[in-house]
């Protein structure tokens, strides 16, 4: 007999386990980096490019490279150019008002 699982509403299980202050504390430290290392992970793959093969374009390592799509490397402004410049994009930087996912829960604070 196989057991059934509901699907989750990933916003609605995000929404929950912010409110847990030590998740939300990380969250919000490390949530921007985490987006961005995924981006250079997508953008790397719509290229065709290994990680070496990066890795190479902005001299740096393929184990540097691995770190940084893991969101366990700080990256520079520098190294995000490099990045943009190597995967043919134009870094971007923009500020905008606060649209966290938490938001409706929290408010403000």
């Amino acid at each position: 007999m196989s057991k059934k699982t509901k699907a989750i509403d990933f916003q609605d299980y995000l929404g929950k386990q912010l409110r847990n202050p030590k998740i939300k504390k990380y969250y919000d430290q490390y949530g921007k980096q985490l987006e961005i290392a995924y981006g250079i992970l997508q953008l790397r793959k719509q290229r065709g490019l290994s990680q070496a093969q990066l890795a190479r374009k902005i001299g740096t390592s393929q184990s540097n490279i691995a770190r940084i799509e893991a969101g366990k490397q700080n990256f520079t402004l520098s190294s995000l150019l490099k990045i943009a410049q190597a995967l043919d994009y134009d870094l971007e930087i923009s500020f905008s008002p606060d649209a966290s996912p938490w938001k409706k829960f929290y408010g403000d604070s």
